[in-house]
């Protein structure tokens, strides 16, 4: 099943996710990355005008240039790998409402137990795709942090229209990234 999703989300809408849902997401997007979720875990504060109250956080260290009107331009916005985020995410989405993660890979069981009790969802990407979803970022809104972290790990404030992804995550306590490993072992175990 597809859901369209318009950001920032309510919970309610979020709790009507189940793994293997599709996604179509519009609104407003954040990036956030290794030194955001440190800086933020660690007591740091959002800059103003960061309000993550419903939103979405994409792990994504996008590619974002100037164009001859001096805009700045998405050329790639690829997921990046998830579970170094997990010692944060968790605390994170409980302390900036935050009901949904972008990312690629999973995560593990600290952020899943964040997604159940809290009613959010990590929406899996695909990775490899980074300039097809790119097209989906109408408009690059603000970039906050640039001059402390850089443009990879700044907070990127994106406009998207049907950004696509899947619910690997929900606020029901299932994981298909558990899933695949638990029958991966198994049929690991068999081969031996």
């Amino acid at each position: 099943m597809t859901h369209n999703l318009s950001s920032p989300i309510s919970e309610e809408a979020i709790r009507e996710l189940k793994v293997g849902d599709q996604v179509l997401i519009s609104g407003k997007v954040f990036t956030g990355r290794d030194a955001v979720h440190k800086y933020l875990h660690d007591g740091g504060a959002l800059p103003g005008g960061v309000n993550l109250d419903g939103g979405i956080l994409y792990h994504c260290g996008p590619v974002v240039l100037k164009d001859d009107n001096d805009e700045w331009k998405v050329t790639a916005a690829g997921p990046t790998t998830s579970i170094r985020e997990e010692p944060y995410q968790g605390d994170i989405m409980r302390q900036f409402g935050i009901r949904g993660v972008i990312g690629k890979g999973g995560m593990a069981d600290k952020t899943l137990a964040a997604c159940k009790e809290h009613g959010a969802v990590y929406l899996h990407a695909i990775g490899g795709a980074a300039q097809v979803l790119a097209e989906c970022i109408t408009k690059v809104r603000d970039v906050h942090m640039l001059e402390e972290f850089g443009s990879p790990e700044a907070i990127w404030e994106f406009e998207v229209k049907d950004f696509p992804a899947v619910v690997t995550m929900d606020s029901h306590g299932e994981s298909l990234h558990k899933d695949i490993l638990a029958k991966s072992e198994d049929a690991l175990a068999e081969l031996r």
